[in-house]
C-alpha cells in the first residue's frame, strides 16, 4: 500500500522550520535534510535511520523494517511525531552522523 500524500505532507509540518523535502520513491517517500536521506515514508508510517547518536535521543522507541529487506529504523509512532521538538533533535543528530551523499560522476 502507497502512502498517503496527506501523510507526507504532515510529517513535513511536523519538522518545520526545518529544511526537509519529500521525494517519491517506488511508491513511497524518501525524507531528505541537507542532502542526506534520514528517513522513509512507507505505508503511512515515518521511519528514521538508525544512528547512534540518535539512539541516545530515541531512548526507548521502537524498531521495524520500512520495506522487506531494509536495515530496521527507528519507527516513529504518531503519539512521538506530535512532540515536535524531540522529533526535529533526533532528525538532526541523526542526519550530522550520516555520511555525505556520493558525488554522481558526470557522464561523457
Amino acid at each position: 500500500m502507497a502512502s498517503e500524500l496527506k501523510f507526507v505532507e504532515k510529517t513535513l509540518e511536523r519538522l518545520l522550520p526545518l529544511d526537509v523535502d519529500a521525494r517519491k520513491m517506488f511508491g513511497e517517500y524518501g525524507l531528505f535534510y541537507k542532502g542526506k536521506m534520514f528517513g522513509l515514508i512507507c505505508d503511512n508510517t515515518f521511519f528514521i535511520r538508525f544512528t547512534s547518536s540518535g539512539a541516545e535521543i530515541a531512548g526507548r522507541i521502537g524498531k521495524g523494517f520500512p520495506y522487506p529487506g531494509a536495515k530496521p529504523a527507528f519507527k516513529i509512532s504518531n503519539i512521538k511525531a506530535n512532540d515536535s521538538k524531540w522529533l526535529k533533535q533526533l532528525v538532526e543528530v541523526t542526519t550530522q552522523e550520516l555520511p555525505e551523499p556520493k558525488k554522481k560522476k558526470k557522464s561523457h
